[in-house]
């Protein structure tokens, strides 16, 4: 029994860690740029966009495919450089443990 009680408390220490997390989680802004930096986006720590920046060079109506075009790739680059810090906090959080593939904590 003292085993499980050792899981316990190690579960219970994973889940208030797992709190803090969520909260630094949430005050987190990733930046992605494409076009040379022409166009930028933030998002937060869930993925919801914070802002856009696009140059005022690409605001020709002739040129507005381009524009599209590097706003979604401002975005992937930022919510990719986000994945990969969220993964990081994740195996702080739990100690160089794997999760099983497609397991998401904590969103």
């Amino acid at each position: 029994m003292k085993n499980i009680g050792q899981m316990l408390k190690q579960a219970q220490e994973m889940q208030t860690r797992m709190a803090e997390m969520q909260e630094r989680l949430a005050a987190t802004e990733m930046s992605g740029s494409s076009g040379a930096g022409l166009v930028r986006i933030t998002l937060n720590g869930k993925s919801e966009v914070k802002s856009v920046k696009i140059d005022q060079s690409l605001a020709m109506p002739n040129e507005i495919e381009v524009l599209e075009d590097l706003v979604m790739a401002a975005f992937n680059d930022a919510k990719a450089r986000l994945d990969a810090y969220l993964a990081e906090e994740m195996q702080k959080l739990t100690g160089g443990l794997t999760l099983p593939a497609g397991f998401k904590l904590p969103f």
